[in-house]
């Protein structure tokens, strides 16, 4: 369902909007104002109504098309697999990512910039790691981690 999706929920006092190509998702934003050709009418939607209401989603079977660097790429989908409730640190991120060192400032910092520039936050859950930035604004963040008692 190509388009743009999105649905204002109380709880994030903001709207979730949803970029899909095809049957992909490829952004997730969380806008004061929706776009104007936005509808509210999606199946995510109700997903992230339901987790926004205490139900635990991981997301993970949700289809995304990231286009982003390999490296971001990789620590995003490590990101990914972070359980609903978990967290890791920014350090624990690089030494599970294929191709990254922990010890490398270098590398810690590709973490840090593909967690800033993740074009899926909440459906990968950048506020699942602790001590990294967000894409999601810091007032969402905080409210999705405590949502999660993180």
């Amino acid at each position: 369902m190509t388009g743009v999706h999105a649905r204002h929920f109380d709880y994030l006092d903001r709207y979730v909007q949803l970029g899909l190509a095809g049957d992909r998702l490829i952004s997730v934003s969380f806008p004061a104002t929706p776009d104007d050709d936005a509808t509210d009418d999606h199946s995510l939607l109700d997903r992230i109504s339901a987790y926004l209401e205490g139900v635990e989603d991981d997301f993970r079977d949700v289809e995304t098309g990231l286009t982003v660097p390999t490296t971001h790429r990789n620590v995003l989908e490590q990101v990914r697999d972070i359980p609903y409730g978990d967290q890791l640190s920014v350090d624990a991120l690089a030494r599970i990512t294929p191709g990254l060192d922990s010890d490398d400032p270098d590398d810690l910092d590709a973490v840090r910039t593909a967690l800033a520039q993740n074009p899926l936050p909440l459906v990968i859950p950048d506020h699942r790691v602790r001590d990294g930035p967000s894409a999601a604004p810091p007032e969402v963040e905080q409210k999705l981690r405590a949502l999660e008692d993180l």
